[in-house]
C-alpha cells in the first residue's frame, strides 16, 4: 500500500475560518512530489491505534522511524505521513486549539 502525500504537501488557501486558523488545508488528489523526503511506506502490516477516548475519527501507525495518520472510516484512503519533527508540530498546535471547528 503506498503512502499519501506527506503531511508538509498540503495546499493552504485563504478561506472560511476554522478555530484560530485563517487558512483550510485542502487536500490534494495528486501523487507525491519527489523531493519530499517521506518514503512509500508499506502500511499493510500498520499496527493502528485510536485515541485512548475511542472518540474521533483517526488513527495513528508508528512505521520506519514516521508517523502514519488516516481516516478510520476510510482506512483504504491514502495516509498522511509526518516525519517526528512535523508530527511533534502538529501535536503541540492541535493542543493548542489551531485545528479546533467549534
Amino acid at each position: 500500500m503506498a503512502c499519501a502525500a506527506p503531511a508538509a504537501m498540503v495546499n493552504l488557501a485563504p478561506g472560511r475560518r476554522t478555530g484560530r486558523s485563517t487558512h483550510v488545508a485542502e487536500s490534494m488528489t495528486s501523487q507525491p512530489l519527489a523531493g519530499w523526503g517521506k518514503p512509500d511506506l508499506d502500511l499493510t502490516e500498520a499496527d493502528w491505534q485510536s485515541s485512548s477516548r475511542g472518540a474521533g475519527d483517526v488513527q495513528i501507525a508508528f512505521v520506519e522511524g514516521f508517523i502514519a495518520m488516516r481516516n478510520s472510516e476510510r482506512p483504504e484512503s491514502p495516509s498522511l505521513i509526518f516525519s517526528p519533527d512535523e508530527w511533534h508540530k502538529f501535536v503541540l498546535n492541535a493542543r493548542g486549539g489551531e485545528f479546533d471547528l467549534t
